[in-house]
């Protein structure tokens, strides 16, 4: 990958990508509230409201709903947190090159953290019940940067990086991936700013790798890039690190405007059917790049999307 397309990369999406948690008691209070005052208690079924988990049927299915960093783009980290414990989820999956404080705005999300900020967001995390399963990572190529993004990482228990690596960097990545037990994948922008924008190519970097050499599913990109997502996700079967489910309002249209999830072009539907009978069990994570004063109860309809139909695919699969 040139230097050119890193840089348009990181910079035209300035990362463009998302989890949510609060704590398992506070759902009736926050999360759910939000539901209720928006009329989405059918969305959000009584199971989750009788064993205060916002996702219990998407946790059925092996499904653990997270929100990507991005979406709360506005917003320093810590502040993040709290929209994200708001709306009742437990995941996030961090953007390294956010900012992570409102008092020092000159420290991002990322490796280079002090040692005093990581504490506090270690401590932050732990207060709010919040995982970081995964994260999003700009790597160079060089080496030491690489090393230096597993190891901090690994202190949070994070699993995933997801990452539009250098094309030159995977033989390095493959043997960080097996020290430190953790997964890469392969994220996929749309066509014209990625090199990972279709299936076969995510496939081609990861042949004759291990299973820890994977692909970040992103529906919503591959209909901007005018692909199909459920033939995008048969392709990839096996190679399915991570997905984030987003929806556009044009298929093909490379700019087109994020939408609500199930309000637009992307079929999210047949992508949550298709993961299902993939068997893939992992990280749904909403990736939401629509930010407006709503945001909040724009995330409750996403989190409902997800758990009416992973109740849907429950029903089918039990029935």
């Amino acid at each position: 990958m040139t230097n050119d397309i890193i840089d348009k990369n990181r910079n035209s999406n300035k990362r463009e990508e998302i989890v949510p948690a609060i704590k398992r008691r506070d759902f009736l209070q926050t999360g759910g509230a939000l539901a209720v005052g928006l009329g989405l208690c059918q969305g959000l079924p009584s199971l989750a409201r009788e064993n205060n988990s916002t996702t219990p049927f998407a946790e059925k299915l092996g499904w653990q709903v997270s929100v990507q960093h991005y979406t709360y783009r506005r917003f320093p980290l810590f502040e993040a947190l709290d929209k994200v414990a708001e709306v009742g989820l437990r995941h996030i999956e961090i953007r390294s090159n956010l900012k992570l404080d409102a008092n020092k705005p000159d420290i991002n999300s990322d490796e280079k953290m002090p040692n005093d900020a990581i504490k506090k967001l270690k401590a932050t995390l732990n207060d709010k019940g919040i995982s970081v399963p995964s994260v999003f990572v700009d790597f160079t190529g060089n080496p030491d940067q690489a090393k230096r993004i597993f190891d901090f990482w690994k202190g949070f228990d994070t699993e995933i990086l997801v990452a539009e690596p250098p094309a030159d960097c995977f033989d390095l990545l493959e043997e960080l991936c097996d020290e430190y037990k953790m997964r890469l994948a392969v994220h996929n922008h749309q066509k014209g700013r990625s090199e990972y924008w279709s299936p076969e190519i995510v496939l081609e970097v990861c042949k004759d790798r291990s299973d820890s050499i994977g692909a970040c599913c992103d529906d919503g990109q591959w209909v901007r890039s005018g692909l199909d997502p459920v033939e995008c996700l048969n392709k990839l079967k096996g190679r399915i690190n991570n997905f984030h489910l987003k929806d556009v309002a044009q298929k093909g249209n490379p700019d087109s405007p994020n939408t609500i999830v199930g309000q637009g072009q992307a079929n999210n539907a047949k992508s949550l059917q298709a993961l299902m009978k993939l068997g893939y069990q992992g990280l749904i994570v909403i990736d939401f790049e629509h930010d407006t004063p709503d945001l909040q109860e724009d995330m409750a309809r996403n989190i409902a999307f997800i758990e009416k139909q992973a109740q849907r695919l429950l029903s089918q699969k039990q029935g």
